[in-house]
């Protein structure tokens, strides 16, 4: 059954007619975030209308937050904004996520002890060789894939780590429970494209944009204690900040 923006009943234009059909389809299906929406063609013919105004619809509701497109795969229903959206504080995934009512869980690509590098020794200010604990986890909400995050750090630091399901622990929280205090951390944040490796992990299309978090972790006598680098899916993240003259 066609749904067709009337401009006989209603004063709005014919775009934003069809952006409210939209949303209300998306809530009335049940979508969840991530979920592809029908094609263009698919959506022009639901609703009576040209691609122009379906774009137009589209854009609208991109800019609300509501839906997200890809290139050459369609459109899907986005991450809330209130997701997206990340404290300006040294918080885990997991906590941040719980205090938002929302359930944060990973998949494991590695959990390994293994020699560190020479750049890693020197950024961690230990012995060339030292045994570190590498973590690497697809990090989603729901079903949504957010990221992906590779962290490294001293295996000595915190024992029995190598041992721990990630699938669902955080890595903060049982470093905490071990007495490790995380006290700051010094992070570059820079956008860059999904190569074809992240893109498979993350189940985007290559070249897709990212936001790369770059963070060395300190503990409260000021020794770096953890490296991570944490890739988001351009669409799904957003840091706010304040600053400040001097």
């Amino acid at each position: 059954m066609t749904e067709t923006p009337s401009r006989e009943h209603r004063p709005e234009p014919l775009w934003a007619q069809a952006a409210e059909l939209i949303s209300e389809q998306i809530t009335r299906d049940g979508l969840t975030p991530g979920s592809r929406l029908p094609t263009e063609r698919d959506l022009c013919a639901r609703f009576g209308i040209s691609r122009v105004t379906l774009r137009k619809a589209l854009g609208h509701l991109l800019d609300r937050g509501l839906v997200t497109s890809s290139h050459g795969r369609g459109w899907f229903v986005a991450t809330p904004s209130t997701v997206r959206e990340w404290p300006n504080d040294l918080e885990s995934f997991t906590t941040t996520a719980r205090r938002k009512g929302l359930v944060a869980r990973s998949e494991v690509l590695e959990q390994l002890v293994r020699p560190a590098t020479l750049d890693e020794a020197d950024a961690l200010a230990v012995p060339a060789g030292t045994p570190l604990l590498v973590l690497e986890r697809v990090r989603f909400l729901g079903d949504v894939r957010m990221a992906l995050d590779h962290a490294v750090l001293p295996a000595a630091l915190a024992p029995g780590l190598a041992d721990v399901d990630f699938t669902a622990a955080s890595l903060f929280e049982e470093l905490t429970a071990r007495g490790v205090v995380l006290d700051r951390s010094e992070t570059a944040i820079e956008s860059r494209i999904a190569g074809e490796a992240l893109a498979a992990k993350l189940h985007l299309s290559a070249g897709e944009p990212i936001l790369l978090l770059d963070q060395t972790i300190y503990d409260a006598d000021n020794r770096p204690i953890l490296l991570s680098t944490v890739e988001y899916s351009g669409d799904r993240y957003r840091l706010r900040t304040t600053f400040r003259p001097r």
